[in-house]
């Protein structure tokens, strides 16, 4: 082997034939080498050490927090608007209250509101009140002993409103085997296996 700078530097082993060139590496990488170790040590110094920095966890909170509060207010200011509010007939409006309605009360209320899980919301007997202000109470803070979920902040104050104008157009329909109304409901029946 001779000593020639010119001459690629092959190593002494080799494997299968193969004989590998020993090259240096270019000096940008070298440097960018260099400097991302620089940079890590900054960071660590930053984050770990002197604890100048919040940490991914500890940001991600403070964001949830303030996402939070937005929302608190925003349905804080609905809430006390809730006397003055009157169900919606904007075609628009009852569009995207279908939308709601079919994604996420048709599973307990039927599509056509008759009742299945949920109750009948087409007749005038409702557990909760029967005007408007108390259905957007109670999609709002929903009825956890009876299995409906509380809808506040999930769904926005303006699809609340939408939602429950759309299920205020079910009040005098007759969908096809309602459900009965609660009050007229007998106990419930005992398993048959017990």
């Amino acid at each position: 082997m001779t000593k020639d700078p010119t001459e690629p530097k092959l190593l002494d082993h080799e494997a299968d034939g193969i004989r590998e060139l020993d090259n240096n590496l270019p000096g940008w990488w070298v440097w960018l080498f260099y400097l991302c170790i620089l940079y890590a040590v900054g960071y660590m110094g930053y984050y770990h050490v002197f604890k100048m920095g919040d940490l991914q966890a500890a940001e991600y909170e403070k964001e949830r927090a303030a996402g939070e509060k937005i929302k608190g207010e925003a349905i804080g200011k609905f809430e006390a608007s809730l006397a003055t509010l009157m169900p919606s007939k904007d075609p628009a409006v009852l569009a995207q209250g279908l939308q709601t309605y079919t994604t996420l009360c048709a599973p307990c209320h039927r599509a056509d509101g008759g009742g299945l899980v949920g109750p009948n919301l087409c007749d005038d007997y409702w557990i909760h009140g029967s005007n408007y202000v108390d259905n957007l109470k109670t999609i709002i803070n929903g009825v956890p002993e009876k299995g409906m979920l509380t809808w506040r902040g999930v769904l926005k104050p303006g699809e609340i409103q939408a939602v429950a104008s759309y299920i205020h157009t079910f009040r005098g329909t007759t969908p096809p085997n309602p459900k009965m109304r609660e009050d007229q409901a007998g106990p419930e029946k005992p398993n048959a296996y017990e």
